[in-house]
């Protein structure tokens, strides 16, 4: 994530709901898929753009290091869809009790 899909001041986090003081942008359509041809067959070129969900740095690390950027272009493209993955659901569950400021590290797993 760069300084570019950070948002200033506080909010809720679209996945845990908690508040925390720094909320990052997150594509529901990942940008590096808005020029394929079923992106641009399936989905409305304003929304692609304008479909973005309000996270909190840890979901929205534990967001990617779960589901790839052609999973999330396909599958996984509504903050509802996010939240129903049963991966996702357990971490939301889990850092929803946390306070603001709690560190994760996430490695990422290739399969064989």
């Amino acid at each position: 994530m760069n300084d570019g899909s950070r948002i200033r001041g506080g909010g809720t986090c679209e996945l845990c709901q908690r508040h925390v003081r720094g909320l990052t942008r997150h594509h529901l359509i990942p940008q590096t898929r808005h020029s394929n041809r079923r992106n641009k067959r399936d989905f409305d070129r304003s929304d692609v753009k304008q479909r973005i969900a309000r996270l909190c740095r840890p979901c929205h690390a534990h967001v990617h290091a779960t589901l790839d950027n052609k999973q999330l272009e396909r599958e996984f493209n509504t903050v509802e869809a996010l939240a129903a993955h049963p991966e996702i659901a357990r971490f939301v569950e889990w850092i929803g009790q946390r306070p603001d400021g709690t560190r994760v590290v996430f490695r990422r797993w290739n399969a064989p």
